[in-house]
């Protein structure tokens, strides 16, 4: 499959992918779009220009009406835009003025968040750092909480401080005790970390008190994005028991821009490896999934030219699948919307070099990362720049997510 738009074989966003997302050109409205080679394709004047049938799903300037539509309608747009840019088809291909109305180049717009989110939820759901943080806290025999290989731990995050890559991230003033302090001090964070996350919107929901069948999650899950969670860990230290995360998390969470629909991550499917002890019934599904998405954190300091890889991991070390996920979130009978955001917790391997946050990574501090240039880093430092990516590696192709990226601002003073 080739298209009329040149695509470098080294590009996330060939025609095998076609993520879709929210954008704007200039002072102009927020407008629908996929992301085709160096280019973005107005979904909007698209579908005004009568090119996408009569749907009306790209106005608005969210992704919510064409998530609630469901994976029929998913699936049918994708392979129609696909022939629309397939290099045989001349409707787009052949009129000029249409292509100058539609086309976009990336580095030219303003990316914005592809949905109006109205909840999220980031589960635990990476066995290796579920593995390595109870190490640390209660050492390795009772590393794993009694409850962990038996339900998709979570925690409900905060929706309105997600906010799209490339953001500044400001670091967080909270309470915090110090190891050798009797009593907890206000002050800014000094323990700021990043988490290496992917995370999924909601496409249809489902009605409160009738809950989604592992069967049939797939129909629910319109596509991923890369996730940095942001983690304030001396505040988190402080504030965790007994209710869990709080304002060591909630000052800022990162999204890329473009999702990646299951449709495209088809190719790149694997089986979900064995699980022991067997999940309950409700958690079974015949032929359960995953995914081969290669995963790669960069830490680019104010004085290093380039950014440097800190860790590689891979989409395929989570413990519970998307699908576990869904179903145990809407058990209870919980009622999900589209585009409602469930993150997968960090995703950390079983070597040392593929684990997804600082914490793990300096083990808690006590061994420094040692970066080009001779600066080390136990945690990160005002302007630092954190960029996360991932991408499948097809025959040819790559179907990539693009970055997540934020650099680190000083706390404002008190």
């Amino acid at each position: 499959m080739q298209s009329f738009i040149e695509v470098a074989p080294e590009s996330h966003f060939p025609i095998q992918n076609l993520p879709f997302g929210v954008f704007r050109a200039g002072d102009g409205a927020p407008h629908a779009g996929i992301a085709i080679g160096d280019f973005v394709l107005d979904l909007t004047i698209l579908e005004q220009a009568g090119h996408l049938g009569s749907q009306r799903a790209f106005a608005g300037g969210f992704l919510n009406a064409f998530m609630a539509l469901g994976r029929a309608a998913w699936k049918h747009t994708r392979e129609h835009l696909q022939h629309l840019l397939s290099a045989d088809t001349p409707t787009l291909r052949d009129d000029a003025d249409l292509r100058a109305r539609v086309f976009h180049r990336q580095d030219e717009v303003t990316m914005l968040l592809p949905a109006r989110i109205g909840d999220y939820t980031d589960f635990y759901s990476s066995f290796h750092h579920a593995h390595n943080v109870g190490t640390m806290l209660r050492g390795a025999d009772k590393a794993l909480m009694p409850n962990w290989k038996s339900l998709a731990v979570a925690y409900h995050g905060r929706a309105s401080s997600i906010v799209v890559s490339p953001a500044e991230v400001r670091r967080p003033r909270g309470q915090i005790k110090p190891p050798d302090a009797s009593a907890p001090i206000f002050a800014a964070s000094r323990c700021l970390d990043f988490e290496l996350e992917t995370a999924f919107f909601v496409g249809p929901g489902n009605k409160r008190g009738e809950p989604i069948p592992i069967a049939r999650a797939e129909d629910h899950i319109f596509g991923f994005v890369l996730m940095n969670d942001w983690s304030a860990r001396d505040i988190q230290t402080w504030e965790y028991q007994p209710l869990g995360p709080f304002l060591a998390k909630n000052f800022c969470t990162s999204i890329s821009p473009w999702i990646v629909t299951l449709d495209a991550l088809e190719p790149f499917r694997k089986e979900l490896p064995a699980q022991d002890p067997a999940p309950l019934s409700y958690l079974k599904r015949a032929a359960d999934f995953t995914y081969d998405i290669q995963l790669e954190a960069r830490l680019q300091t104010a004085t290093m030219r380039e950014a440097q890889a800190i860790t590689r991991t891979n989409f395929r070390h989570l413990y519970w699948s998307a699908a576990q996920q869904l179903a145990h979130h809407t058990v209870n009978g919980c009622n999900l919307q589209p585009g409602d955001l469930l993150a997968s917790g960090t995703i950390s391997g079983p070597t040392e070099q593929s684990r997804g946050c600082m914490l793990e990574l300096t083990w808690r501090g006590a061994n420094p990362l040692r970066l080009n240039g001779g600066e080390t880093r136990k945690w990160l430092e005002d302007n630092d720049t954190l960029t996360i990516t991932g991408w499948c590696e097809g025959d040819g192709y790559r179907v990539g997510f693009g970055e997540v990226s934020g650099k680190i601002a000083p706390a404002l003073e008190s």
